[in-house]
């Protein structure tokens, strides 16, 4: 799968991301993948997301898509834009909703984390959304790194320095994360 984690400090946010694509058993490396970079971007939003790797190719068209008025400038205007990106998943990208009877709603497939000049957050499968006040993690390596950057925030001198510390992490102990790391940094409002 991925490591990929985001985190604040100060006045600055950070995206870190690992580079490896596995399929099963198989590794895909940096070396043989011309698009290994795992954060995209999306006018002021810096966004890593987990999961098939049709995920982004879907995102790269459906978030440009100027009529879905895309905008995850904050928590509800991010839920907001997710219920009006599901029906289009569904219909335009043949989207299967189903993951398990259980689930409450259908779910839209793509856990994510991502930065703008707001802050930092992250939106799952089920359209929840959520803003954090120092870091998160997604993806097979986020154990690894939610425990890195927990031991090292206090120390760290900027985001950049957390949010490495928790993508090294990942990359090192997740059998499906490996370096070398992408980076993205923004200045916070």
């Amino acid at each position: 799968m991925s490591t990929i984690v985001v985190a604040r400090k100060g006045k600055q946010a950070c995206i870190a991301a690992d580079s490896l694509t596995t399929f099963g058993d198989i590794r895909l490396s940096n070396q043989l993948d011309c698009h290994h970079n795992k954060i995209q971007t999306f006018g002021q939003t810096h966004m890593g997301i987990v999961g098939s790797a049709a995920h982004t190719l879907v995102a790269e068209r459906a978030f440009r898509d100027k009529s879905l008025d895309i905008d995850f400038s904050t928590r509800d205007s991010t839920f907001d834009t997710l219920v009006r990106l599901h029906p289009v998943l569904k219909e335009k990208f043949f989207l299967n909703p189903k993951d398990s009877e259980e689930d409450p709603y259908e779910t839209s497939q793509i856990d994510s984390v991502f930065i703008n000049s707001n802050g930092i957050f992250a939106m799952f499968a089920l359209r929840e959304v959520y803003e954090y006040t120092r870091f998160w993690a997604v993806g097979s390596g986020a154990a690894f790194a939610l425990g890195a950057m927990h031991a090292v925030y206090s120390k760290a001198r900027n985001a950049r320095e957390v949010a490495k510390a928790g993508a090294a992490a990942g990359a090192e102990f997740d059998t499906s994360s490996a370096e070398p790391l992408s980076f993205r940094t923004v200045t916070l409002k």
